[in-house]
């Protein structure tokens, strides 16, 4: 009985560090942002996300989302079936590399990319011949997107194919690879892969590191949500920013 009791007290007590924990850390800040986009009145709050350059950025936003979603999920499948399937020299290395993204701070990948296809790189000749614009344009904030959050959805995926093991999909071989991937493996891997498309959409909506080395800050042009809110808080337009940061709370929710 005691042992029960015990046993009792600690659950109770770590429910209860758990909720103040998300409270003070979460559910607080939240409110408070929610609170002061509304502080001024709902006229104010949906002049400030429906203002010009608020929808451009929230536009531009949702673009670079979805191409970096639909990219990361094709690499994220792939690479995960890659690991999981094979057996090959450098198979390590490959893991390694997916997740260097998580250890290198956005601000660094932002920089690298600068390097790779700015002015001072050796194959910058070879862009500006062709017209294609990588730094300072929408090219760059999705590539910049896309190697912040690729490994996501492959590091969602990667354990559960672990665990299924080949035995149902080597039964089925002679159905075809597509076919034996369409109605065996992903109906095992479907809540993991749409589990890593969400954590993939939310950070990619709240990048802001490496998209504000490569953006070069253009109002309307290449203005994510997170940089409009920064020029916002900037300008000491504290509602415009907290409105539109309510939205892109939303969003990513």
């Amino acid at each position: 009985m005691e042992i029960r009791n015990n046993k009792g007290f600690v659950k109770w007590l770590l429910i209860g560090i758990s909720v103040i924990f998300l409270l003070i850390m979460l559910v607080l800040p939240l409110v408070y942002v929610i609170y002061t986009a509304l502080r001024e009145g709902w006229k104010v709050f949906v002049s400030s996300v429906t203002d010009e350059y608020a929808v451009k950025s929230i536009l531009l936003t949702v673009k670079v989302t979805v191409i970096t979603v639909i990219i990361n999920s094709v690499f994220g499948i792939f690479a995960a079936w890659l690991i999981t399937r094979f057996k090959f020299r450098g198979k390590k290395i490959i893991s390694t590399l997916i997740d260097l993204p998580l250890t290198i701070s956005p601000i660094i990948a932002g920089l690298i990319f600068v390097l790779t296809f700015g002015r001072q790189s050796a194959i910058y000749p070879f862009l500006e011949k062709w017209g294609i614009q990588i730094i300072f344009a929408v090219p760059g904030i999705v590539l910049a997107t896309i190697f912040v959050t690729f490994p996501f959805i492959s590091r969602e995926i990667i354990p559960v194919l672990t665990v299924k093991g080949t035995d149902e999909e080597e039964a089925a071989m002679g159905a075809g690879g597509w076919t034996i991937f369409r109605k065996i493996t992903f109906p095992h891997i479907k809540w993991a892969f749409l589990y890593g498309v969400v954590l993939c959409s939310a950070r990619a909506m709240g990048e802001f590191g490496a998209v504000s080395v490569l953006s070069g800050h253009l109002r309307g042009i290449t203005n994510t949500m997170p940089l409009y809110i920064e020029l916002l808080y900037q300008a000491f337009d504290f509602t415009g920013a907290f409105a539109m940061s309510a939205i892109l709370v939303v969003m990513a929710l």
